[in-house]
């Protein structure tokens, strides 16, 4: 009776960053960079209020939205790092996690045959909800352009289909972002047309040379601009399951009535220990952006010394280096890496056609790990020129 299933369900394919992390378990000693969690543990004070919420039985439905006293301490914390003004009685939703409000908007949003844009390469998990509404995903490759998206690549691909436009920034699988001067451009093409812009900030608080700019804080944007942020990246604590949505009012409503046949509300105990993470904890992130800086470069520079082309994230705590020197296809290089060398990465096909010839390197791991797996990377690489050499 398969074939009596939603067809649309039956033609999204599973993750390729999971297929691939799910390998991993048949090979010993490997060294795995392929998974995006931050290897910090949550911060201690946060998981004692968590602890706290589960003794003193706070363990029931909060109101949709998320408690009151959340919802506020996340417009004051988007005030506060990024200037971004929300009402938190109508303009936000404590989501389960970054990925339910992708969810909810899309479903709000979207209809039969709109087109929605995505720069690429770009993180998988776009696509297979877009054609759950039954709206096509429409690509820009932006390996041009620095893997980032211009106001004359766009232009390119504004249709009157076009509903929607995604800005994956900073981005997964490259780390790219885009500044104000970007922003500003993409808002003059953007500002006569009647298209929404979902924005996904969910690693806003790991940029490293510059700081996140919004493009809802264009204020003639604010009002088709819709923001996904969370405290998976940021705070380390992806189980936790805490998104927000932040949106004008008028979204707002139609998305809550989604989110309440979905999901309810997200984890009440979840939902306070958050509540500690975004008063008491709103500089948590900063000494781990600091760590990973530190893993940063010494990645990026051991793979210019390799000779392996690559662009200096600028954000999240990914790295993206082409193997295109190699003469093999993404999936081939990282199926030998793991079976020859005992590292794991991500084919860079899994993040859209343009990412073919690519690799994403996590370094979101241990310094001495991340050493090892560069000092295997490098000579799995060398093999390979040898070869060609012969």
């Amino acid at each position: 009776m398969k074939y009596l299933l939603n067809k649309r369900v039956r033609q999204i394919q599973f993750s390729g960053i999971r297929k691939i992390a799910n390998l991993v378990a048949q090979y010993p000693d490997v060294i795995n960079l392929t998974i995006g969690q931050p290897d910090f543990s949550t911060p201690k004070h946060i998981k004692t209020v968590g602890k706290t919420a589960i003794e003193e039985n706070r363990t029931t439905y909060t109101h949709n939205a998320g408690l009151m006293e959340l919802r506020e301490a996340a417009c004051d914390y988007m005030f506060q790092k990024y200037k971004l003004l929300y009402q938190p009685v109508d303009e936000v939703i404590v989501t389960v996690g970054a990925s339910e409000a992708l969810d909810i908007t899309f479903r709000t949003i979207l209809e039969e045959g709109d087109e929605v844009i995505l720069p690429s390469p770009i993180y998988p998990g776009y696509a297979p909800i877009i054609e759950l509404c039954g709206a096509i995903p429409v690509y820009v490759d932006t390996t041009t352009n620095n893997f980032k998206l211009s106001a004359e690549l766009l232009h390119k691909k504004l249709s009157d289909k076009t509903k929607c436009i995604i800005l994956p920034y900073p981005s997964n699988p490259i780390g790219s972002t885009l500044d104000q001067k970007e922003l500003d451009e993409i808002s003059k093409l953007l500002l006569d047309k009647e298209i929404f812009i979902v924005s996904d900030e969910i690693y806003s608080e790991l940029t490293y040379e510059k700081k996140h700019t919004s493009m809802a804080s264009i204020p003639e944007m604010r009002n088709k601009t819709i923001v996904i942020n969370g405290l998976s990246k940021s705070h380390s604590m992806t189980g936790w399951r805490i998104g927000f949505v932040f949106a004008p009012s008028y979204i707002v409503e139609e998305m809550l009535k989604i989110h309440l046949y979905n999901a309810t509300c997200a984890s009440s105990i979840s939902q306070y220990a958050a509540i500690e993470a975004l008063i008491h904890g709103k500089d948590d992130p900063i000494s781990m952006k600091e760590e990973y800086l530190k893993r940063r470069d010494f990645v990026y520079k051991r793979l210019l010394s390799i000779d392996m082309e690559v662009s200096k994230p600028q954000g999240a705590f990914y790295i993206f280096p082409s193997i295109k020197h190699t003469n093999k296809m993404s999936d081939e290089f990282a199926l030998e890496l793991l079976e020859n060398a005992g590292v794991a990465v991500v084919p860079g096909d899994v993040f859209s056609k343009a990412g073919e010839g690519y690799i994403r390197i996590s370094y979101a791991n241990d310094m001495k790990l991340l050493e090892e797996g560069m000092n295997r990377i490098e000579q799995y690489v060398n093999s390979i020129n040898r070869k060609g050499e012969e």
